[in-house]
């Protein structure tokens, strides 16, 4: 395995930070997966090395490979979270122009909330994560298991070790590992769920700043921009949310439609109780 190629993570542009770690997660997960096929390969290619030990071996390392993607993984999502987030927040808060005129400042109130953003964003990334270790897991048990009943054959004469080696690496083929599976069974490559994911999680947070922020000063009102054909639950929503007015309690519950959604929301001070 190489070492990790990716610098720390600078917050700003939203977008521009999601190419980054969509980036560098889907290369996680594909050396994950490069590791996998270069132990078939491997395991293919055997020749007069293929003794049990040697095969359980080569597939041992495909073990080490599990733990550097988990590592690897849980600091670029801990990166996020750490750096990204509390950018956004601030950023959304301090946008925020209201009566007191008062500077943003990070209160008990702020900080619990953004607490509890990075600690759903990083869950996220962490759950996606750990499905994808079991995965591996699960083949390198069955890669082992696998060796175990197929290699000691050779040793009786009934096939030779390159029919060994072949029976073997088509029982361990499939499996692939490069895209995330929704509940739905839907698979969606890595990197594309990694950058939707990131710009869904930096629009709560931006939007969660500017939410709390009116909130503090006691506005109960926000106006939202969005896309003009954007509804208020989902894209597809007939309720569209562009240009309305929602009470803050409604807009917490939706600081977001979707996951590439580009709603802001501004206070209005000026409509009191209505």
């Amino acid at each position: 395995m190489s070492s990790y190629p990716y610098p720390p993570l600078i917050p700003g542009d939203p977008r521009e930070v999601a190419d980054r770690v969509a980036e560098a997660l889907a290369a996680a997960w594909q050396e994950l997966e490069d590791s996998r096929l270069s132990v078939l390969a491997r395991i293919l290619a055997g020749g007069g090395h293929w003794r049990l030990a040697h095969v359980l071996a080569t597939i041992e390392e495909y073990k080490q490979a599990i733990t550097e993607f988990s590592a690897r993984v849980d600091e670029e999502a801990q990166a996020f979270v750490s750096r990204q987030l509390p950018y956004l927040y601030e950023q959304g808060a301090e946008r925020v122009q209201l009566p007191d005129g008062g500077p943003f400042t990070w209160t008990k109130a702020h900080s619990d909330a953004l607490q509890s953003l990075a600690a759903d964003s990083y869950g996220d990334f962490l759950r996606r994560s750990q499905e994808a270790q079991r995965m591996a897991e699960v083949w390198y048990r069955i890669a082992r298991q696998a060796a175990r009943e197929t290699v000691p054959r050779t040793a009786t004469g009934g096939t030779t070790a390159l029919q060994a080696a072949k029976k073997l690496a088509d029982r361990l083929g499939g499996r692939g590992l490069n895209y995330v599976i929704y509940r739905n069974g839907a698979r969606v490559p890595v990197r594309a769920w990694a950058e939707s994911a990131t710009l869904a999680k930096s629009a709560v947070a931006y939007n969660s700043g500017t939410l709390n922020r009116a909130v503090e000063a006691g506005v109960r009102f926000m106006q939202v921009f969005d896309g003009s054909g954007c509804g208020w639950t989902s894209h597809d929503d007939p309720d569209k949310a562009n240009g309305t007015v929602r009470t803050v309690e409604e807009a917490a519950e939706q600081p977001i439609a979707h996951p590439r959604c580009l709603r802001a929301f501004g206070p209005r001070p000026d409509l009191g109780d209505l």
